[in-house]
């Protein structure tokens, strides 16, 4: 333990962002452990280590009393006297019991702290790297699957894909490369632990980022996303500027930009709907593909009941529902979905 050794402790402490007197208290407390272990004793003791030639001392510190009952513990009045004559009753006297081979148990275990405190500011820049990335899109590599789990090798760490967070229409094999959302990133003591996903219906929003530069300088905003991972999502557009397209924006020419995002969810279907601050516009262009005749609208409940042609009514419900459930949580409002015929019915037994 030396001047070099102290030098090489500044240079990691720079390398690593560690505070280096941070560092050395963690140093001398570990030393006070190794002291106390090698030498099986029960004394209090303080380890000093020296800031300008990396000198350690080992002191036990001592209670003045009147009478030592504990002699590991206490000193004497007259004896810390002898010391200092300043000493008085109470007071905690430091005798020098630095043992002659400690340097090498000293090194030993300064080694190991540096490692392990060098570690902790690792895990610690790695968590703030992905605390930063927290609700974004990354790119990684499959690296194994356990139980399910997916753990995808990022840079520096890796994330975990759990199974409820995987898209049921695809398959994962080592060494694919996929984008994924960072839905949370948590400290634990083994560093970040990054959880991943492939269903949330911000990994849409983010693709559409990655892929329409209207949306990212704000003259395309996306003001909500319905999505069924794996099967379909629509995804309601607005525009501030009255000269943009905000729906052709998204398509992109040929429809290479929603193509783009289509390939990156396995063929996930997207309907891109233009928003509009009137409900029952709205909601006609949230039941797309299909034609909407009327949209009846009950504000109090939030409701509406939609008519679409009758050779329509199939499409606006969409298979399984699925369609007009979409529309119902893209809008915000209940809907309820009826042939021209069947309204005609409905509003003939009404009035009788």
């Amino acid at each position: 333990m030396n001047g070099e050794f102290l030098q090489a402790i500044e240079q990691i402490c720079k390398e690593k962002g560690i505070e280096k007197e941070t560092l050395l208290e963690a140093i001398e407390a570990a030393l006070v452990s190794a002291y106390k272990k090698n030498f099986g004793t029960a004394q209090n003791v303080r380890v000093n280590m020296d800031r300008d030639t990396g000198a350690i001392k080992v002191f036990a510190l001592k209670n003045v009393v009147e009478e030592v009952d504990d002699e590991f513990m206490e000193i004497s009045l007259q004896d810390a006297m002898k010391i200092s004559p300043n000493y008085t009753l109470d007071d905690m006297v430091e005798i020098e019991v630095t043992p002659k081979n400690f340097g090498r148990i000293a090194a030993q275990n300064a080694k190991q702290v540096v490692v392990q405190r060098i570690r902790e500011a690792e895990r610690m820049i790695v968590y703030e790297q992905y605390l930063e990335k927290e609700n974004e899109v990354i790119s990684g590599i499959v690296q194994r699957i356990e139980k399910n789990n997916i753990f995808i090798g990022l840079d520096r760490t890796e994330g975990i894909l759990p199974a409820n967070e995987q898209m049921p229409n695809e398959a994962y094999h080592v060494n694919d490369r996929i984008k994924v959302y960072i839905t949370e990133v948590r400290k634990t003591t083994k560093g970040p632990q990054i959880t991943l996903s492939r269903t949330h219906p911000n990994l849409v929003k983010r693709l559409f980022e990655m892929e329409v530069p209207e949306i990212v300088n704000g003259q395309v905003i996306i003001k909500s996303i319905a999505r069924e991972a794996g099967s379909r999502t629509k995804i309601a557009v607005f525009s501030p500027n009255k000269d943009i397209d905000c729906v052709g924006a998204c398509v992109g020419q040929r429809g290479i930009r929603v193509q783009q995002v289509v390939d990156e969810l396995n063929g996930e279907k997207i309907d891109i709907i233009k928003w509009n601050d009137n409900p029952k516009e709205y909601i006609a262009n949230s039941l797309s593909p299909a034609k909407v005749l009327d949209v009846v609208v009950d504000e109090e409940d939030k409701a509406a009941r939609i008519v679409v042609p009758d050779n329509q009514l199939s499409l606006a419900i969409g298979k399984e529902g699925q369609n007009a459930r979409l529309a119902a949580k893209l809008t915000g409002w209940k809907i309820d979905i009826k042939s021209q015929s069947q309204y005609e019915s409905y509003i003939d037994n009404k009035e009788l």
